[in-house]
């Protein structure tokens, strides 16, 4: 079983797939590991390090020569993968809704399409999510970010000159993402305050020490869905929803955005009128920048001034990250694979449940229900 990590070719993207660590475990359970020169610079990992984890290293087309399984964090081009096995895994992000056009590529080359980010949230998948692991790292690096670009303090400061308010953020969103932008935020000392339509978030807000922000007066709304994750509201419930926030958003310095609904745009949160009411100096993270943005205006990768409010956002938040993200992301491909490794078989066999949930292709046809529906 050779399994193979290339270099990542999308821009701004600074993770591997693999690490030392992970690369290590996988030679324990039996397999071969190969992995693309330069491939984890980026991530503060040298060639030399692959090599004394055991791992061959070259350059791309020895390195996926004869793969049976390739590893990435995103989907590379499936002709790049043109020397590997006929049938071989790929694992990775795939953004197959947005990106159609790359999943009938990879049936057509008879590869095996696992999309990472399809993965179910089941408790015994909890720790092959890349969702998570990595939304856990945005949600903590956006309030960073958040912070740098403020022009004044988070914690209330008294000294002898005179006492320092501590900073209102409000963060909009209460999934991974969040619940880390709240804790990091708490951790700086500032008032914390964060709204989600999912009304069972109540209580993991104020378990964080902040103060939730919901909408009391449409009954009915849960706004939960399948797996946990939000889904899109009704035209009352968001109606009601932009009443408050508009006269809670007015009060705050920092507000993070961080909904985001599988498969489809991002939901606007936040519009221009809204900015308006905000004080200048005032920023906005817009953590779905990436899938279309929360915040009216948002630009991936610029701070925008609006109103003379900063809207920031990255493209790829966790790339900031890029060792951590990279040792959390690693750690779900091991997860994910070891789970089913069939020692008689000397390769990973997945199950029904999760496989079907996160094959995108196979046999050289497009298999995922989700996608032919």
């Amino acid at each position: 079983m050779r399994i193979a990590v290339l270099k990542e070719r999308a821009a701004g993207e600074t993770r591997t797939a693999a690490t030392p660590e992970t690369v290590k475990k996988f030679i324990a359970l039996g397999a071969e590991m190969a992995v693309e020169q330069g491939a984890g610079l980026s991530a503060s990992i040298t060639d030399e390090d692959y090599r004394a984890a055991g791992a061959q290293v070259g350059d791309a087309a020895a390195t996926v020569a004869g793969a049976d399984i390739v590893l990435a964090v995103q989907a590379p081009d499936p002709a790049l993968l043109a020397g590997a096995k006929p049938g071989a895994m790929v694992a990775a992000i795939f953004d197959p809704f947005r990106d159609r056009a790359r999943v009938d590529a990879y049936a057509a080359a008879g590869l095996e399409a696992l999309a990472m980010e399809l993965m179910p949230r089941i408790t015994r998948a909890q720790s092959m999510d890349v969702l998570s692991s990595q939304s856990n790292l945005a949600g903590y690096k956006a309030v960073l970010a958040a912070a740098n670009q403020y022009g004044r303090a988070f914690p209330m400061m008294m000294t002898a000159a005179g006492t320092v308010s501590a900073a209102k953020v409000f963060v909009m969103g209460v999934g991974v993402a969040g619940l880390q932008a709240i804790a990091t935020a708490r951790r700086l000392g500032a008032q914390v305050s964060a709204t989600d339509v999912r009304s069972a978030t109540k209580e993991q807000i104020q378990s964080l020490g902040a103060k939730p922000i919901f909408v009391e007066s449409v009954a009915g709304i849960e706004g939960e869905g399948a797996g946990g994750y939000a889904t899109e509201m009704s035209p009352e419930y968001q109606a009601a929803q932009a009443e408050l926030v508009s006269s809670h958003i007015a009060k705050q310095d920092i507000v993070i955005t961080t909904a985001l609904i599988p498969g489809r745009p991002a939901p606007r949160l936040i519009t221009d009128a809204q900015i308006a009411t905000m004080r200048p100096g005032s920023v906005i993270f817009d953590l779905a920048v990436a899938q279309g943005g929360n915040v009216e205006g948002s630009v991936a990768d610029q701070v925008v001034e609006r109103h003379g409010v900063f809207v920031m956002g990255y493209a790829n938040t966790p790339a900031h990250l890029p060792a951590d993200a990279s040792a959390l992301f690693s750690r779900n491909h091991y997860n994910f694979l070891s789970a089913f490794w069939d020692k008689e078989a000397g390769r990973p066999v997945l199950d029904e449940e999760i496989g079907t949930a996160v094959r995108l292709t196979q046999g050289g046809a497009v298999v995922s229900e989700r996608l032919k529906g």
